[in-house]
């Protein structure tokens, strides 16, 4: 029986199939590039967040960087002590931990609390709406509650409450990615142990702060006066606290006149 073009045409293109495959295999085996078993074991043993915390783009170029020794193993904030632990020994390096750190909110410029300027009615995001006149609250240092920080969270640990961001401290994990989002720079990472917190960044003079926000610092410095230990200054018209010199006695908490200052439990 004649052999059909049709029927030569299938045999020649199943003969080059099956010959470009036994090539494809002998170039995959000659040309391979060999895999550091230890970037699988990295791989696994980080959060598999891929929120950049670590500074690079994923998890991956993160691993990668680790097992070339170009990046340290104390990196992945939302792996904690167990992936610091792990990557410790897959490396043979020591373990050395760092102090916890978690994501706080320096305002307490809640609804009712902060004065409104204006009524806003352009896109809910804080950036869009602090570039319309300086924001729609007469604090320009303030949260501005439109919920951007929430949105790029990926641990479920920030939510808009009475207009102003909460954040859950035992969900952060510090990956700083709400810190880099956030227009007006009110999320810090400050120490978890840090347990007194100055809730306010205003660097307005006291009187337009005062008539800004009901919690606003007013730069009297009874805190640094009430303080024993050198451990919160007034600069730019607004308190700061060393950590490292604040001991939690809470005395600068009782002195504050608007309550911007916090100790949490």
């Amino acid at each position: 029986m004649p052999i059909t073009p049709i029927a030569l045409a299938a045999g020649v293109l199943g003969g080059l199939g099956v010959l470009f495959g036994l090539l494809l295999t002998f170039a995959s085996k000659t040309f391979a590039v060999p895999v550091d078993e230890r970037f699988v074991l990295v791989r696994e043993a980080v959060a598999g967040a891929n929120c950049g915390a670590c500074g690079y783009p994923g998890c991956d170029s993160y691993a990668q960087a680790v097992v070339k020794g170009e990046a340290a193993i104390d990196l992945c904030t939302p792996g904690g002590k167990k992936t610091l632990d792990a990557l410790a020994q897959i490396m043979g390096q020591e373990a050395k931990e760092t102090a916890v750190q978690v994501a706080r909110v320096l305002c307490q410029g809640e609804t009712g609390v902060v004065k409104p300027r204006y009524e806003y009615t352009g896109p809910k995001t804080c950036h869009t709406a602090v570039g319309l006149a300086g924001g729609p609250s007469m604090c320009r240092w303030g949260c501005v509650g439109y919920g951007d920080c929430v949105r790029v969270c990926r641990f479920n640990a920030m939510k808009i409450e009475n207009g102003i961001v909460v954040i859950d401290e035992d969900a952060c994990t510090a990956c700083g990615l709400c810190v880099k989002e956030c227009p007006r720079s009110v999320i810090k990472l400050l120490p978890k142990a840090a347990r007194v917190t100055v809730r306010c960044q205003n660097a307005a003079t006291p009187r337009e702060a005062r008539d800004a926000c009901t919690k606003a610092c007013i730069a009297c410095k009874r805190c640094e006066k009430a303080c024993q230990f050198d451990a919160i200054h007034v600069v730019n018209n607004c308190a700061i606290i060393d950590p490292a010199k604040c001991t939690l006695c809470g005395e600068c908490v009782k002195v504050c006149p608007t309550k911007c200052i916090e100790q949490l439990a």
